[in-house]
């Protein structure tokens, strides 16, 4: 696939409500590289292997949630195409200057129908992954894959009412590839996965009555031994876990847990590749269990019942 349009989810800037413990969980525990802080209450981590500057924001706040979801795109030719396309689709769309969100390009601003904020970006300060360019070799220096070991933020799993509507927008303005769907009895789609790369999915939209909810972070994990690893250390620190066990959507290992603000974090290794000639899969909502969680086939509660 040949990808010069919207290139992969970016950033996440998340809720806190308490910077010293999200510091620790994010940083300590996950192992994200924190970049930077400032007195505002934010602050930047990275993956170790992502070369932009941060993907994970963290911002002080009086509830948890999701601020914002940003998607890198190609160039700042294809922002402006975008911001014309997505303005034609119905929604308004503002221009956000260079430097207005930190070391990033200039962005466009606008509200999906299901009621989340989202940004379009092009640039934002390259760092690298330390391994540099030339004779790279294949894993960084000793210390700085840590914690779970987390290459990169992967997807973010949001829900809202209208939730079919910002999923057209993602395929007819986004022209992302709609690789799987759950459906209700009625063959209504109720929860939707879509791809702008050989991912299973960038971005994963459900319908709910409330808006703006946020289900979920996903971060990549290279192999099932970083899995076990990570597995392990949530034991050692007491992380609370939601769920270990494997998806029938995507077909990935995952282990879903929280934050300690009670935002809900994914680490997940293997999956298929996705190629846009590949047909969508569909799930019926009363295979839910083995859609979900595919050993188990039992769907917690709080899984569906919980979001921030």
């Amino acid at each position: 696939m040949s990808m010069r349009g919207v290139l992969r989810l970016g950033e996440v800037q998340i809720r806190v409500m308490d910077t010293e413990a999200a510091k620790t969980h994010y940083g300590t525990r996950m192992g994200l590289i924190e970049m930077d802080s400032n007195d505002n209450g934010l602050v930047y981590y990275k993956a170790w292997d992502e070369k932009d500057h941060h993907s994970v924001v963290l911002r002080l706040a009086d509830k948890p949630g999701l601020d914002h979801l940003a998607f890198k795109v190609y160039d700042d030719a294809t922002l402006t195409s975008l911001a014309e396309k997505i303005e034609a689709f119905g929604l308004s769309v503002e221009e956000v200057p260079a430097g207005a969100f930190f070391k990033s390009g200039r962005r466009i601003r606008f509200t999906l129908p299901t009621g989340h904020e989202m940004h379009l970006y092009a640039e934002k300060e390259y760092v690298g992954n330390s391994l540099g360019e030339v004779n790279p070799g294949v894993i960084p220096d000793e210390g700085v894959n840590r914690g779970f070991r987390i290459n990169g933020l992967d997807h973010c799993f949001i829900a809202g009412p209208n939730a079919r509507e910002a999923i057209r927008l993602f395929t007819d303005v986004f022209e992302f590839d709609l690789t799987e769907q759950v459906v209700d009895e009625n063959q209504a789609p109720q929860i939707m996965f879509v791809s702008c790369s050989t991912r299973a999915h960038d971005i994963a939209i459900a319908e709910a009555p409330e808006p703006a909810l946020f289900h979920h972070a996903s971060f990549r994990l290279d192999s099932t031994q970083d899995h076990v690893h990570a597995a392990d250390l949530i034991g050692k620190y007491d992380i609370p876990v939601e769920m270990i066990d494997r998806h029938g959507v995507t077909r990935v290992k995952t282990i879903y847990y929280f934050d300690p603000s009670g935002n809900r974090n994914e680490i997940f290794c293997d999956g298929y590749t996705w190629y846009p000639d590949h047909p969508t899969l569909t799930w019926t909502m009363d295979n839910i269990g083995g859609a979900a969680f595919s050993q188990s086939r039992q769907v917690p509660e709080s899984f569906f019942g919980s979001m921030t």
